[in-house]
């Protein structure tokens, strides 16, 4: 009898990011469950990076508990997500969160238009790992 491989983490967070996303979640004025992070066609580049809170966890939802912090992954976007870094970066012009993302090829000159690929999971075949682009904001 095999032994299953124990699943990657999807994503972590960096104690900065965790931080800023608890400071933000206790401001809501509604209970949050977590926050979902996921990616969709749009931008210029084809896709970008989506953040939203949710109310309630999805049966299909990828659930990644780090440094006391909930994130919900769109089932869709974990394939794009595998190993990523979520950062908070403040600036002197700005404050973002940062996607630190080792399936990322290449970026744009505008810094916010990614191309990634895909993580390989057992059993996919090449067709399902074709390149598609990001936009991080």
């Amino acid at each position: 009898m095999a032994t299953a491989r124990p699943r990657p983490q999807v994503m972590r967070l960096s104690e900065a990011a965790a931080t800023r996303i608890k400071e933000l979640m206790a401001k809501s004025d509604r209970p949050i469950a977590g926050l979902r992070v996921g990616v969709k066609n749009g931008g210029c580049a084809g896709m970008e990076y989506t953040m939203e809170y949710v109310e309630s966890i999805g049966p299909r939802d990828e659930v990644v508990e780090d440094q006391g912090v909930k994130i919900v992954v769109d089932p869709k976007a974990v394939l794009f997500l595998i190993g990523t870094e979520m950062d908070w970066k403040v600036g002197k012009l700005s404050s973002q969160f940062i996607f630190n993302n080792p399936n990322q090829t290449s970026a744009c000159g505008c810094g916010e238009s990614v191309l990634l690929t895909p993580a390989k999971s057992e059993g996919a075949n090449s067709e399902g790992a074709n390149s598609e682009r990001a936009k991080a904001h």
